[in-house]
């Protein structure tokens, strides 16, 4: 990437898996538009159609903030599904050539949310929404991240693992391979259907989307804080997850003995369900007691934000400008 010039207009995407922000940030840190898209899912839609949606929401933003493309100084993008330097590589050429900024920067969105709320520009981030990632940064600039490409890159936790195991659970359950659970009425009841069994053979037949098992995520939050014995079970899992990708990064980057900040962020975090950040913040205090996790207000956007700001050397009085106006605009809704 070549940088942009200072004092000019910055694009900012902040790209997940259901929906895409963008905003564009004048010389002085002024909001001048906000947009929002389809989300970026590559692996799902085919990388074609998911390019055409953030250009789409590019686009967008652009023509709302009423800025000419030769005032654009910079596109900086962090976007889900986007895990491994060839491929922020590949998106940023592709931008690049299809306009309007001169310069471009793409990393993956954990990064973002990090920016997002970290007090000094350095720490861990840890994803859970649909899927499950997480990355580091040290105060001297090193980095620590996963591939985070799921079971195969040994991978395990967000949304749609939930949603897997409350009807594997589920199923078990029900036709004695496993412990009975709530799990299996509560899916049945989900997908209106008899036994859990008929969701498995709903999705063999096309009836349901088996693609789409994130929808029962909140379920089995529900079930287990219910007191169900093999949801909470699942929860537990999730939690070791958590606390052990932000303490290998935290590792790896030599500051386990710190006072780091871990952010926590991605729906499932988000939401801040109790059993779950109980469960997580009793794990953080074995592996890593002097950390301190943080669960950010703002979304991933305005981090995306800041480090494009970064990228384009803008003074302390540009971030405060911008962070206070997204903030504002955030508020009204």
């Amino acid at each position: 990437m070549t940088p942009g010039r200072p004092g000019g207009v910055l694009i900012a995407v902040d790209g997940g898996n259901s929906k895409i922000d963008a905003a564009v940030a004048g010389p002085g840190g002024e909001l001048l538009a906000t947009a929002r898209g389809p989300g970026f899912r590559p692996k799902t839609t085919g990388f074609d159609v998911a390019l055409e949606s953030l250009a789409g929401v590019i686009d967008a933003v652009v023509e709302r903030a009423g800025v000419e493309r030769g005032d654009v100084a910079h596109l900086a993008a962090y976007m889900a599904n986007v895990d491994l330097p060839a491929e922020e590589e590949r998106l940023e050429k592709l931008l690049l050539a299809r306009g309007p900024a001169p310069s471009v920067r793409v990393g993956n969105d954990t990064l973002a949310l990090l920016r997002s709320a970290v007090t000094e520009g350095w720490g861990v981030a840890v994803v859970c929404g649909a899927g499950i990632n997480c990355a580091g940064i040290a105060p001297d600039g090193r980095t620590a991240r996963f591939p985070s490409l799921g079971p195969h890159t040994g991978d395990w936790g967000g949304g749609g693992e939930l949603g897997r195991a409350a009807l594997w659970h589920g199923i078990r359950g029900e036709d004695g391979r496993g412990p009975e659970t709530a799990l299996t009425a509560a899916v049945a009841a989900h997908y209106g259907v008899e036994r859990a069994i008929d969701v498995g053979l709903g999705m063999h037949d096309g009836d349901f989307d088996r693609e789409n098992l994130t929808e029962l995520a909140p379920l089995l939050l529900d079930t287990a804080e219910a007191g169900d014995p093999v949801a909470r079970e699942v929860v537990f899992r999730l939690a070791e997850e958590i606390a052990l990708l932000g303490s290998v990064i935290l590792r790896r980057l030599g500051l386990e003995d710190s006072p780091a900040e871990v952010v926590l962020g991605g729906g499932i975090l988000r939401a801040r369900r109790p059993l779950l950040m109980d469960a997580v913040a009793e794990r953080y205090a074995d592996v890593a007691p002097r950390t301190r996790l943080l669960v950010p207000e703002d979304p991933p956007l305005l981090g995306a934000a800041l480090l494009g700001l970064d990228q384009l050397d803008a003074p302390a009085a540009v971030h405060q400008t911008f962070r206070a106006a997204f903030r504002a605009a955030s508020r009204e809704g």
